[in-house]
């Protein structure tokens, strides 16, 4: 609050009608009118301003988000003036003055879709900073001479990163709060993606910035989903979770998309340096979105189950030994239901893995594509899987609201999202004579059509037990990130014995595709457990 006083001799006031509860300059000048005030005049202003949300005009004249003007109270205002010339009020009264700027447009959102919006936005740049290496891997491994053995560790060590954060990731986002450690996380794999043009040269530091890389990735989805948590209430959360976790699909298309052109205009490290910086503005961007963001406790989320508030480090260091004592390990081990989907969840991740990091290379070499279109046509599966998403869900959620049950719906979607890439992976390694183009089509297919994970093993970790749904989710998701440290190396290492994008590519994904499926039909379950009790 800001109070001020000053006298002037002739001052020219604008003035405006006051039936509404904002007034706001506008650009008629029918609307306003010039007075002088007399010389002795003397006028006293007071100018507020509120940055918390606007979540109710009705009940409140304060503007909540954002600044969007000034508040001035005339205090010693003796003579009013006429209501009907639509002056300002008298003593006592206060009137809003401002300006109505559309731009931003994101300037009148409330606080919590601003969050969301910047978090899915992260999200996107956390793919890019993923599938970079998969298109700039061509142009490295002829500057240094790398065969694809090499090169497949180059890409693998990502994932070492990656399956090292998920459960401490999860505790940490748990302990400190979600916007913490997804800013911590997001400057660490921005400044490890700057790193690598610098460290290219020299093997052991090459990996370690993918590493890191890896590291502030991995810790990303666990402070997402406890940022959602916080700040969202239940009745718009599921909308937030696929908005946020919908911009891996849009980073992947933005990489594949960008990597090139900038590669052969300005060079293969151009990729890193640019891609690096954006992860450096967002994480300045969003020390601005969240000032005037309210305290993440359960106040904040209205019709939710209460959420602690984020503690200090002290208090949470102390609260650690306690807090893993009472998670039910021994219980959750116990189930078949999780040793199936962390099966499950392992034989996806290495079909996905290891086609995101080797399908450029695949379609540039076995298809004879310049980078350009092996980049371009590398956009289509996670383009399509877009889409797939939105119609899985509602396949899904229209099959439950049928009565048909949890188990198996969860088992039906599972199920097409493996057979699909399996039958398609087949096609692709048989030699049928098939154009280029075709063979595109039919893995963008199948490579889509495994979204339907989304609504089969993904739900799963929620359906069997909502309390424990975060440390399930790091449990099979570390287990998950094991094919990209192995299965990516291997595919190198195969296809240097080998020379055969079929038994290096696609054989060990189609064994795990129709094993997980077996997997999954017979132990899968989504019936809620008691882990609690059973320990």
């Amino acid at each position: 609050m800001a109070k001020f006083a000053f006298r002037t001799d002739n001052i020219c006031c604008l003035s405006h009608h006051t039936n509404y509860q904002s007034s706001i300059f506008t650009t008629s000048l029918r609307h306003r009118q010039l007075r002088v005030f007399s010389s002795k005049r003397r006028l006293n202003f007071r100018v507020s301003s509120s940055i918390k949300e606007k979540e109710n005009v009705a009940e409140s004249e304060r503007v909540d988000g954002i600044l969007t003007g000034l508040r001035v109270d005339e205090l010693n205002q003796k003579d009013p003036v006429s209501a009907s010339e639509g002056q300002l009020e008298t003593e006592g009264r206060s009137e809003k003055v401002g300006f109505d700027w559309n731009w931003p447009p994101w300037k009148n959102l409330p606080q919590r879709y601003k969050l969301i919006g910047t978090t899915s936005l992260a999200f996107v740049i956390c793919n890019m900073d993923k599938v970079n290496l998969s298109v700039a891997i061509i142009p490295m491994s002829h500057q240094f001479g790398w065969n694809s053995s090499t090169a497949g560790l180059v890409q693998s060590s990502f994932f070492w990163g990656y399956a090292l954060s998920q459960l401490p990731g999860g505790w940490l986002a748990k302990t400190f709060g979600g916007s913490k450690v997804l800013e911590i996380g997001v400057l660490t794999w921005s400044l490890g993606t700057a790193l690598v043009p610098s460290l290219a040269g020299f093997m052991p530091g090459l990996v370690l910035s993918r590493i890191l890389v890896g590291i502030g990735e991995g810790v990303s989805p666990s402070a997402a989903t406890d940022l959602i948590a916080r700040s969202i209430p239940v009745e718009e959360r599921s909308r937030a979770v696929s908005f946020v976790f919908g911009g891996l699909s849009v980073g992947s298309v933005m990489g594949l998309l960008l990597a090139p052109p900038l590669i052969q205009k300005f060079g293969w490290e151009s990729v890193f340096y640019i891609f690096g910086l954006f992860g450096i503005a967002w994480f300045l961007g969003f020390k601005l979105v969240k000032e005037g963001q309210p305290s993440f406790g359960a106040a904040s989320i209205s019709g939710s189950q209460s959420v602690p508030k984020e503690k200090s480090w002290n208090t949470s260091l102390e609260e650690l030994g306690g807090s893993l004592k009472d998670v039910p390990w021994k219980a959750f081990f116990q189930s078949q239901a999780v040793w199936a989907m962390i099966y499950v969840h392992f034989c996806g991740s290495w079909g996905h893995y290891t086609c995101l990091s080797w399908i450029p290379t695949y379609f540039s070499e076995e298809l004879n594509l310049n980078l350009t279109e092996a980049a371009w046509v590398s956009v289509l599966p996670p383009l399509a899987s877009i889409f797939v998403t939105g119609i899985a869900a509602q396949f899904a959620d229209n099959l439950i609201a049928n009565g048909v049950e949890t188990t198996t719906v969860r088992k039906i979607c599972q199920t097409i999202a493996f057979l699909s890439p399996a039958t398609c992976m087949i096609l692709s390694s048989l030699d049928l004579g098939l154009p280029p183009w075709e063979i595109v089509g039919i893995l963008t297919a199948g490579l889509a059509l495994s979204s339907f994970a989304l609504s089969g093993l993904y739900c799963t970790h929620q359906d069997i037990s909502p309390e424990y749904a975060s440390i399930l989710l790091g449990i099979t998701n570390t287990v998950g990130a094991v094919p990209g440290i192995v299965g990516v190396a291997l595919t190198g290492f195969l296809l240097d014995s080998t020379h055969s994008w079929s038994m290096s590519l696609f054989a060990p994904s189609i064994f795990f595709y129709l094993t997980g499926t077996i997997v999954w039909l017979v132990f899968a379950s989504s019936k809620p457990q008691s882990f609690s009790k059973r320990d």
